[in-house]
């Protein structure tokens, strides 16, 4: 059996930390739902802010809310504003593998859902598997925009340029890249 990823929230943002509350992570149930998550279920986070890595349990807040509240000991790891990635994973034979399609759920800076992705995986003629990161709502790979190429560098000296302050600049940036 190989352990492989089921559902995955990429970039969804802390919004509040309670050291004081029973474990787990509370998040919105209808943002749950449309990745495929259930609450109890055990999910792995990894924190970009810090590089923080812990193991916890869903429980299930307001519909709509759009809350990512770590509890107990996580919050000790993930602050509000913290961007995290929330990963759930399931076990299956290697041979199944290529029957599971995970949604992935990309996420705004105020945790609005901004692309549903599902991650394929194709049997080769060579034996081999391919890969493909395809958005489900146009079914292509062309529209899955990430953000490696930008040169945030060059995005502070043009703004600069024209005129906005270096506190605007770092505001515009925070609000609009993951550093």
């Amino acid at each position: 059996m190989l352990k492989v990823i089921k559902a995955k929230l990429h970039g969804i943002r802390v919004t509040n930390a309670d050291l004081n509350y029973h474990g787990s992570v509370t998040l919105d149930p209808e943002q749950c739902a449309r990745a495929g998550i259930v609450p109890l279920e055990f999910v792995d986070i990894w924190n970009k802010n810090n590089g923080a890595r812990l193991s916890t349990y869903v429980i299930l807040g307001e519909p709509g809310s759009r809350c990512c509240v770590l509890n107990g000991a996580a919050a000790r790891l993930c602050q509000p504003g913290d961007e995290l990635i929330i990963a759930a994973a399931q076990y299956l034979p290697a041979a199944r593998v290529p029957e599971q399609r995970p949604k992935i759920l990309t996420f705004l800076p105020d945790n609005r859902i901004d692309q549903v992705l599902a991650y394929e995986v194709t049997p080769k003629s060579d034996g081999q598997m391919g890969f493909a990161i395809v958005d489900e709502a146009t079914r292509g790979a062309d529209n899955c925009h990430t953000y490696t190429n930008v040169d945030v560098t060059s995005v502070r000296a043009d703004l600069i340029a024209k005129g906005l302050s270096e506190d605007d600049v770092e505001r515009f940036c925070q609000e609009h890249f993951s550093l």
